[in-house]
């Protein structure tokens, strides 16, 4: 399966995060947050503009901007 960002993602759908590609302190909040690779995640809703997104991701619920969720490339999970 070829890898994308977690953005693209639609809702009901899990992926595998595989590597953050963020620098600094914008790359630690989001491990902090528990999105470390190999972590199990599922889109579950974008806002009516597309921004933020909602995942679950380690048993609660996430929400990420947009611009933050581009810098996590994932492999989406079949179902």
């Amino acid at each position: 399966m070829s890898e994308t960002t977690l953005n693209l993602l639609e809702p009901g759908s899990k992926a595998k995060v595989i590597q953050i590609t963020g620098r600094g302190s914008a790359r630690r909040r989001i491990l902090d947050m528990g999105m470390v690779p190999g972590a199990e995640i599922e889109m579950i809703r974008k806002a009516p503009m597309g921004d933020p997104l909602e995942f679950l991701v380690k048993g609660y619920n996430l929400s990420l901007r947009k611009a933050e969720a581009e810098l996590i490339v994932v492999q989406p999970l079949g179902a």
